[in-house]
């Protein structure tokens, strides 16, 4: 069998809040616990596994390939929180979402800085853009 990512570990500084936020964004079950992490269980069994840190978290990149109805509910989601959010990773086109691939994509921010991007189809070349 070829390697698979089974699970990622998101560094925060509140395990309980970060979790909720993303399970909540995606519309996915309430975090479980194992251990000292609160894991979210993604639909294609890859699990994030929040633990928490003291200081400084540094800001890591997460995308998660939705469908189009994901989608709508987590734009929803994210406007009804009145999160900022943009069309591109640079952050230079707030309220916008972009339609790379024939699809669509936004960026948001998680409560601890984590740039996370919700997107419709999976990138394919640059000169498909």
């Amino acid at each position: 069998m070829p390697a698979q990512l089974n699970h990622t570990i998101v560094w925060c500084r509140d395990r309980h809040r970060s979790s909720r936020f993303l399970a909540e964004i995606l519309g996915l079950p309430e975090p479980r616990t194992f251990m000292h992490f609160e894991i979210v269980d993604a639909a294609n069994g890859v699990s994030l596994d929040f633990m928490e840190k003291e200081g400084p978290v540094s800001p890591q990149h997460y995308a998660f390939l939705v469908s189009d109805e994901e989608f709508d509910a987590g734009m929803a989601r994210i406007r009804d929180k009145g999160l900022t959010f943009w069309a591109d990773p640079a952050r230079s086109k707030a309220g916008e979402i972009n339609r790379h691939f024939g699809g669509r994509g936004v960026y948001f921010e998680d409560p601890d800085g984590h740039l996370l991007e919700l997107i419709t189809k999976p990138y394919g070349s640059e000169g498909e853009l």
